[in-house]
């Protein structure tokens, strides 16, 4: 694992010739490596525990059910060195779920076609955000982070949750739930609760309803945002009162997290933040990690601590995600989760990665203050990662006509074939799609004969589909959206390749043919 530390090793001797100034003491001490965690009751977490310190991972985030849970916990952590906060899910309920829909109906947000979270469904049914104009809600979320500062030993409270229901998804998601989101649609617009419009009115004089698109309208997107931002602000008063610290868990960028779930943490008094820079859900390209990094340094509060959230990975792949979060500012790095780093031979790789950094910032506390915010590239045409991973999902979709063709799949319905082959396309390589299409990503899942046969077809024809690609012509553009068109010269299939710009980073990009020019390619099969 030596050459993942390079780049590390020559931050350190440039901070050593640094200005004289930044040889000062650091202005915190918290753990570099953290794990998001589940306990429950009854689980062997001395054993998880032993685990976390042979990986090297030092701060933990743990969600409990109850503040006696914690109580259970920490002395158990605290023993092998490890840190605990109380990972609280905050605007959307958990724990209490049940009682608080059955109590409090009246709490929950609404979206723009007025449909309460109280008896309705957004994407999943654990999607019970709460409304944060109602005064009762405040207080309700304060007292609960109370009960949880009260716990002896707790070192401090990171918050999950902290926002409104997700108008757009990371794009990665759209196939699971059969759903494109190129722009605002009104199902999944929330923040439209009689309280929230009250208080909006009483300043502004105008109904953001009665706007021919109320997702245009910059006051209104700001106010929501400003209302999560004051929950959060009024919960770091409560934890900085017990004398702990206040992290989060948010979106990826301030500027990202603003348009997709009205979050815009770059204004929450926190001490750490944890963005979750998960490229895998977004871009699937490194540079993602790297272009999120360098607008945090620039976004985040001043007084804030930046980490890196990232999904743990077991393969060599999770060291250059970390190299791309700490040569661009990150000063630490949390992982989803330590579950995932299931081989020795990582778990060892990241134990001694981790300690390789530790021992950097032991020996100069400011080693990475030489670094400058870089500029991020949102020329998606720049990235050959990205554009070759688009490409990658062409030769896909020209491997997949084949199978409409193939005997002995004329009885399998070509709508299914296409959703399985497209939900297995959400990754940028050619072993990851295959083994999409034919490993099982849970127990007792069974992998379909036409999930096969497309990972057969694809390997067979990998060598064969050659692209010859004419120039990419801007066709449509609106919002954050860019599609390009895009001809292949052999197969005479147009692809339309769409790109998404959320927060001035490229956030997310995809592939589908043209149904005409596929259609006919199909035929001639």
């Amino acid at each position: 694992m030596k050459h993942r530390i390079f780049s590390i090793l020559l931050l350190c001797t440039i901070s050593f010739m640094a200005r004289s100034e930044r040889n000062q003491p650091p202005k915190n001490n918290y753990p570099m490596f953290w794990t998001w965690l589940d306990y429950r009751p009854g689980m062997n977490f001395d054993s998880v525990c032993q685990v976390m310190k042979a990986t090297g991972l030092d701060g933990l985030m743990l969600n409990a059910p109850t503040p006696d849970d914690y109580r259970a916990a920490i002395p158990v952590a605290h023993k092998y060195g490890i840190e605990v906060y109380a990972w609280l899910w905050t605007m959307n309920l958990e724990h209490d779920r049940d009682s608080i829909l059955k109590v409090h109906p009246d709490w929950f947000s609404v979206n723009r076609k007025g449909e309460s979270l109280a008896n309705t469904k957004a994407y999943v049914d654990y999607y019970k955000f709460l409304c944060p104009a109602i005064p009762e809600v405040r207080e309700y979320i304060k007292d609960k982070i109370r009960s949880y500062c009260e716990v002896e030993g707790l070192n401090g409270i990171a918050i999950d949750y902290h926002r409104f229901v997700d108008v757009v998804l990371p794009t990665t998601l759209w196939p699971r739930y059969g759903i494109v989101q190129d722009r605002e649609y009104p199902q999944w617009d929330f923040g439209y609760h009689p309280a929230l419009i009250k208080k909006f009115k009483e300043k502004f004089n105008y109904d953001p309803r009665e706007l021919k698109d109320p997702s245009t309208d910059e006051k209104w997107l700001q106010f929501r945002c400003d209302q999560i931002t004051e929950v959060a602000n009024e919960i770091a008063e409560v934890v900085h009162s017990y004398g702990k610290k206040m992290a989060a868990s948010p979106f990826p960028t301030p500027a990202m997290a603003r348009k997709m779930v009205r979050q815009d943490w770059g204004k929450w008094n926190l001490d750490i933040v944890f963005p979750m820079v998960y490229h895998n859900f977004y871009t699937g390209d490194l540079s993602f990690i790297s272009d999120c990094t360098k607008d945090n340094v620039k976004q985040k509060n001043s007084m804030t601590t930046l980490y890196c959230g990232m999904m743990a990975s077991n393969s060599p792949v999770m060291f250059d995600c970390m190299d791309s979060a700490f040569n661009n500012g990150a000063q630490g790095i949390a992982i989803f989760t330590i579950g995932s780093l299931r081989s020795q031979e990582i778990r060892a790789g990241f134990k001694h990665y981790a300690d390789s950094v530790r021992n950097l910032r032991a020996a100069n506390p400011n080693w990475q203050a030489s670094i400058k915010p870089g500029t991020v590239n949102a020329n998606p045409f720049d990235n050959k990662g990205i554009m070759a991973a688009a490409q990658l999902r062409m030769q896909a979709y020209l491997s997949l006509a084949k199978l409409a063709r193939r005997e002995d799949l004329k009885t399998s319905n070509w709508e299914e074939l296409r959703k399985t082959a497209e939900r297995a396309m959400q990754v940028n390589s050619s072993s990851d799609y295959i083994n999409r299409l034919t490993m099982a990503m849970f127990p007792n899942q069974k992998i379909s004969p036409e999930a096969i046969a497309i990972a057969d077809q694809f390997k067979r024809d990998s060598k064969d589909i050659g692209l010859q690609l004419g120039k990419y012509k801007l066709s449509k553009e609106y919002g954050v959206t860019k599609v390009y068109q895009v001809t292949d010269k052999v197969s005479k299939v147009v692809f339309d390749v769409t790109f998404y710009f959320y927060g001035g980073v490229i956030s997310g990009w995809s592939v589908a043919p043209d149904a005409p020019s596929y259609e006919i390619y199909k035929k001639k099969i």
